[in-house]
């Protein structure tokens, strides 16, 4: 699978089919049963004591920032190496597709659009995940969280983001991008409408038919 490197730049000229950016871990992927099974391996492995469970609750900022709860600030790069080679060992194989995942990638392709991965998590990592599940978009940019990601959303033209977290919301409204939101992560639906969130899904399930509608009001301006 093509991994994209973060870049700046303008955005590309309107396309007829859109160009969708989805965020990764909570939206596209259930990735809490392998990060649980790393942090608990990290944790034998340091001797120090992290809640695997309060970590997985609250997924969606970078790795570093999870860290630091449970590390000195001084720890952090080393201990954050060695949690990607655990993660690459343990977290791939239990990890879920999302409900609805691969239907909302194959909607947008299914348009001629394009379906890109934006995601805070380590490029390597997000495209083995997206791999290992038989999701297929058309680039993965890794390590972007909340306003950086609207980088990459900008760099391909994407004209709507879908994520799960108000770090995702932020990205999309940073890049003038419709945010889709999926209160199927750590943030409620309230919390990602008073973030500003203008569409809320249920989940990946009705983004097909949300696409559908969309794309129908869009050929009518």
């Amino acid at each position: 699978m093509p991994q994209t490197p973060h870049t700046t730049g303008t955005s590309h000229a309107p396309h007829t089919a859109p160009t969708v950016g989805f965020d990764l871990d909570m939206t596209l992927i259930d990735s809490r049963p392998g990060i649980h099974a790393a942090f608990t391996a990290l944790a034998a492995e340091t001797g120090v004591t992290i809640d695997a469970d309060l970590a997985v609750s609250r997924l969606g900022p970078p790795l570093e920032q999870e860290l630091a709860h449970w590390f000195p600030e001084e720890r952090i790069p080393t201990v954050r190496d060695r949690y990607r080679e655990i993660y690459l060992e343990l977290a791939i194989a239990p990890t879920l597709a999302m409900p609805g995942a691969h239907e909302a990638v194959a909607a947008v392709q299914a348009r001629g659009g394009r379906a890109i991965v934006v995601t805070a998590k380590h490029g390597t990592s997000a495209a083995l995940h997206l791999d290992h599940l038989g999701i297929e978009p058309d680039a993965v940019v890794g390590q972007l969280w909340a306003e950086q990601k609207a980088e990459a959303l900008i760099a391909h033209g994407a004209t709507v983001y879908v994520g799960d977290h108000i770090g995702d919301v932020r990205g999309a409204r940073t890049a003038r991008a419709l945010s889709v939101a999926v209160p199927t992560g750590p943030c409620d639906e309230q919390e990602l409408r008073a973030a500003g969130a203008d569409v809320i899904l249920t989940d990946l399930t009705e983004f097909p038919a949300w696409l559908e509608s969309y794309a129908t009001e869009q050929a009518t301006r």
